[in-house]
């Protein structure tokens, strides 16, 4: 098994905000579909060599939560710079940029536009 995640799906209840949220604090274009009867944002990734995706999803059986399960997402080289532009587009960072164990990277923590806690790693 190469990867242990294969897909991961972040539930909002405003489309169009959720999409600007994450196009603009990861500077990304999300693809926006529709899938299982919701609409759907892509989140870029190589599907082809086996890279882990996600998606926004906003429909039926989808509702954001800030407790459970939570995602990291790759910030790049450095997540201050995404970190500086949460709050700026709606969102409240709950946990700044941290320090990992072992020399493992950074974390940090933040609510995004529609009440979901997502996570943002980087090397740096």
């Amino acid at each position: 098994m190469k990867n242990v995640i294969s897909w991961f799906q972040i539930p909002v209840v405003n489309f169009e905000r959720a999409v600007k949220f994450y196009n603009s604090i990861l500077s990304i274009a999300l693809v926006e579909s529709k899938a299982i009867g919701a609409k759907v944002a892509l989140f870029p990734h190589d599907m082809k060599n086996g890279a882990v995706g996600g998606a926004l999803y906003e429909g039926v059986g989808f509702t954001p939560s800030d407790e459970g399960t939570a995602i990291l997402l790759n910030a790049g080289e450095d997540l201050s710079v995404v970190l500086l532009r949460i709050e700026e587009h709606g969102g409240k960072i709950i946990m700044p940029k941290t320090p990992i164990n072992n020399n493992n990277g950074f974390l940090a923590y933040f609510i995004d536009s529609e009440g979901n806690r997502i996570g943002l790693h980087s090397k740096n």
